[in-house]
């Protein structure tokens, strides 16, 4: 029940730097005011499919958007958050009237603070202000024994603050949608969850207490930690953002690339920086490596990390079917199964739902999310990535809501059960799924590279201002908020 479990320790080790060229330090020094970018036909329309699949799917009077669709599944706060940023993207595209986008958040945003909060194990949505990383779908109420989520609860209020930014006007309902956000934002208890000097635990069970493990190495949970600092209310000490940088060295690789801040699955790279511009600013970390590599920031650590991706695609060491220079992308997602099987005289180990990266659990499966969400980084690599995923596959995988959550060209025949998905003649595996988690960074990051909205509106949240500031941050567009 716990997805966290399935992502811990994708991590590689290493030294090593490599400088930036001029072109990405200008591409890391635009973010002022940039002007619109023109994107390719075939990417704006995988963006329209992908915004589609969430108003198909979320139901207008709760907003509880579900962790997968068709099969009838629990709600994911987190694709919620990912449900509230797309509302307003729709609205900037002409897909959505505002008045829709505005009832749809509101309904939201009103569920989510009116709901029971408590210690209870069941009955209720959240405790301490944090939300359960699974709801049910008709009572919106603690799913199972899943975990009450800090991560997850983060992407939750990203959506909503987001939210509370774009709904800047006059109307009675969007100041109620301004109200509503900051209150349930100032009732999260962050210092509760600091139960280990400095660390904020990645969750927590009534049966059994906190979770042992707590958000201490490079990962997608840098917006917990400056959500938690900057709170108004419940803030944990800046010491937490030293502590979490504290381990770096353990990340820092040129393994498979240019060196960088590794961490396999590429939403590490790409969850936090939906919500936030690192374009530009810097913590301490980064100013020292920076003082060595030129331009170098958060922003452009994804950059590398994603042109990684692409190299071991290219040297494909475990020699699986289909990756190459433009067909790759590992991250967190459906895989067929988890067993053995021969292929070709050789045996290979399958996975169902897990994380996977360069060297890390590696089973030849790719999920269209890891490329799609990667677009403000590689726009051009992403761009052709996407021809050839749907030249080559687009049969079995593109659908009128955009890509399948996952599909694997090794695998073309299966004689025993599969977790999920079903082979499909000169395509491989291919899921049965499309996952709000995989959905939201499509949609977003190709807006985020196409118009700036969504960090646009985040480099005025006060909220993330204030956090960025208290870890240290400087730089940029930060010194003028």
């Amino acid at each position: 029940m716990d997805r966290r479990r399935f992502l811990m320790g994708s991590t590689v080790a290493g030294a090593g730097a490599l400088g930036l060229s001029g072109c990405a330090i200008q591409q890391a020094l635009a973010y002022v005011n940039p002007p619109p970018t023109r994107i390719d036909p075939e990417i704006d329309e995988l963006q329209k499919r992908t915004f589609d699949w969430f108003a198909h799917v979320t139901p207008r009077e709760t907003g509880l958007t579900p962790d997968r669709w068709p099969t009838k599944s629990f709600c994911s706060v987190a694709a919620v958050g990912f449900a509230l940023t797309c509302w307003p993207i729709g609205v900037e595209r002409g897909w959505m009237s505002r008045a829709e986008a505005r009832e749809r958040t509101l309904n939201t945003v009103r569920f989510f603070h009116d709901a029971p909060q408590g210690p209870a194990a069941a009955g209720v949505t959240g405790y301490k202000g944090f939300f359960y990383h699974f709801l049910d779908m008709q009572t919106g109420h603690r799913f199972g024994r899943t975990e009450l989520s800090t991560v997850d609860t983060t992407l939750l209020l990203g959506g909503m603050l987001f939210a509370a930014q774009w709904f800047d006007g006059d109307h009675a309902d969007e100041a109620e949608i301004r109200r509503l956000v900051q209150a349930i934002y100032e009732r999260v208890e962050w210092d509760w969850a600091v139960v280990r000097p400095n660390r904020i635990s990645m969750g927590w069970h009534p049966e059994s207490g906190f979770i042992e493990a707590d958000w201490h190495i490079y990962n997608e949970g840098m917006l917990v930690l400056l959500l938690a600092i900057g709170s108004p209310t419940h803030p944990v000490p800046a010491a937490v953002w030293d502590e979490w940088c504290s381990v770096y060295d353990r990340s820092w690789t040129d393994r498979w690339g240019p060196a960088h801040l590794a961490f396999a699955p590429l939403f590490g790279h790409q969850y936090s920086h939906m919500f936030v511009d690192f374009r530009g600013i810097r913590d301490p970390f980064m100013r020292a490596r920076s003082a060595e590599i030129p331009g170098f920031d958060y922003f452009q650590n994804s950059v590398r990390a994603v042109e990684a991706q692409r190299r071991y695609a290219i040297d494909n060491p475990m020699d699986w079917a289909g990756y190459s220079a433009d067909v790759w992308g590992l991250t967190a997602c459906d895989g067929p199964g988890d067993f053995k099987q021969v292929i070709d005289g050789r045996e290979r180990q399958f996975f169902s739902y897990s994380a996977r990266g360069p060297g890390d659990r590696d089973d030849g499966t790719l999920a269209p999310t890891a490329a799609m969400g990667s677009m403000p980084f590689a726009p051009a690599e992403v761009t052709a990535c996407l021809k050839a995923m749907k030249a080559r596959y687009g049969a079995g995988i593109y659908t009128e809501f955009g890509f399948m959550d996952s599909f694997n060209p090794s695998l073309i025949e299966r004689e025993g059960r599969l977790q999920h998905g079903r082979i499909v003649p000169g395509v491989g595996w291919v899921d049965g799924d499309y996952l709000g988690i995989d959905q939201g960074p499509i949609v977003i990051q190709i807006e985020n590279h196409r118009s700036d909205v969504v960090w646009k509106r985040m480099r005025n949240e006060p909220n993330i201002v204030r956090g960025l500031k208290r870890a240290g941050f400087t730089g940029g567009w930060l010194d003028n908020a």
